[in-house]
């Protein structure tokens, strides 16, 4: 115990250290320390400079997934590798070439998570704190701040009476929208179970994917409105009177009809106060996730509202009883409805291994019957923010055309 407490507490005293003194953090050949360093080959080099630690180790989703067997069956964690210690008390691990993207890891010292102490870009995910960085090319490129036009992100409190709360949802207003007076089709874009109204600008990346696609002429101009999507909370967790609270996933009322109820609230607060084109062609929803599950009930259930629905590994079945439980009663006759709107896109993606697959081949099977129109996309991997970034890539650059 007390050797985890000194190699944690080295990593402490090298993090508080003055930017002058961290960039002279060096190998004993004097080049400078970097972490993590993204490699001309496509490999990322990770160092930690440790030299009391016994074992450094890092963990992240650049790694393959670790698999575990339990009597309750099989499942993947995030790998981990060893790194391996030199004369200077630097730990160093190479990864093989990775593909274009943002991924996420975290530092193990001795048995202790930490954040890595020579990369300051960090993104929480819920309650976990974790580094992130970058491999560009390909979809990885519109993840990152381009030298394009860039729209503005605000912050915004509305009142909701439906749930008898000031409520904080993000707004993306394109570029231009500011200095004119053309009106905008909007995207109500909806977080997962644990997150919040910064989920997506955030971890989801939505602020450089639209301003990139846009700048592309690859999607149209348009305004997004992130909501929060647990109806009990005024907003992210931190960022309200209640103070800092320790976030979590255990909320009241997440999928029990509430927040689907409540939406028109957010509908009216953003038609009026934004120059949006207040009807069912310019009007799109999506969400990962619960964030699926909400788009797919508020839709079915407002069939005259959106002409464009977009389902990111959506929770379809996983409503709650005790809540507004008319919201979900018969979803296949309010599906009918909806289609029989003639709705412009219903757009489907899922990862191969989603613990959430079955569920939505199920719903696919009923659209199939039916005969109704839809678009599929399936990707490697399970229920990772890895897939909802390319989800939402694809989706924008379908809406209001």
């Amino acid at each position: 115990m007390l050797r985890n407490f000194l190699s944690v507490l080295l990593l402490c005293v090298v993090g508080m250290l003055p930017a002058e003194a961290q960039q002279n953090l060096s190998f004993g050949n004097g080049t400078q320390l970097v972490s993590p360093e993204v490699n001309a080959d496509k490999t990322v080099t990770f160092r930690v400079l440790a030299p009391q630690a016994h074992t450094v180790q890092v963990t992240g989703d650049f790694l393959p997934p670790k698999k575990i067997s339990t009597p309750q069956g099989d499942y993947e964690t995030t790998g981990i590798a060893d790194m391996l210690k030199d004369s200077d008390g630097v730990w160093t691990f190479t990864s093989e070439v990775l593909k274009p993207e943002l991924y996420m890891y975290n530092i193990i010292i001795d048995g202790v998570k930490v954040n890595d102490p020579l990369n300051v870009y960090t993104i929480r995910d819920i309650n976990n704190l974790f580094n992130v960085f970058i491999v560009g090319g390909k979809h990885a490129d519109n993840y990152q701040v381009q030298t394009v036009p860039h729209g503005t992100v605000s912050k915004v409190w509305y009142d909701s009476p439906t749930a008898g709360l000031t409520r904080r949802c993000t707004v993306y207003t394109p570029a231009g929208y500011e200095g004119g007076s053309d009106s905008y089709p909007v995207l109500y874009l909806l977080h997962g179970v644990g997150g919040d109204e910064n989920a997506w600008s955030e971890l989801g990346r939505a602020v450089q994917i639209l301003d990139n696609l846009i700048a592309q002429g690859k999607a149209l101009p348009m305004i997004v409105v992130m909501t929060n999507g647990n109806i009990s909370q005024e907003a992210a967790p931190g960022e309200t009177a209640e103070g800092l609270k320790v976030p979590t996933m255990m909320l009241p009322k997440t999928m029990d009809g509430h927040f689907e109820t409540a939406f028109p609230d957010v509908i009216k607060f953003v038609e009026r106060n934004y120059r949006v084109k207040a009807d069912k062609a310019h009007c799109a929803i999506a969400g990962l996730s619960m964030g699926g599950f909400h788009s797919l009930f508020i839709a079915i259930n407002n069939p005259d509202t959106f002409d464009y629905v977009g389902l990111f590994s959506a929770a379809v079945d996983k409503g709650q009883k005790g809540g507004v439980e008319t919201v979900y009663e018969n979803r296949e006759q309010k599906i009918d409805q909806l289609f029989s709107k003639h709705p412009k896109l219903f757009w489907i993606g899922m990862g191969k291994t989603d613990f959430l697959y079955k569920s939505n081949a199920t719903l696919r099977l009923y659209l199939d019957s039916k005969k109704y129109p839809y678009t599929y996309m399936e990707t490697e991997g399970g229920h990772i923010w890895r897939n909802w970034r390319i989800y939402l890539t694809e989706y924008v650059q379908l809406l209001f055309r």
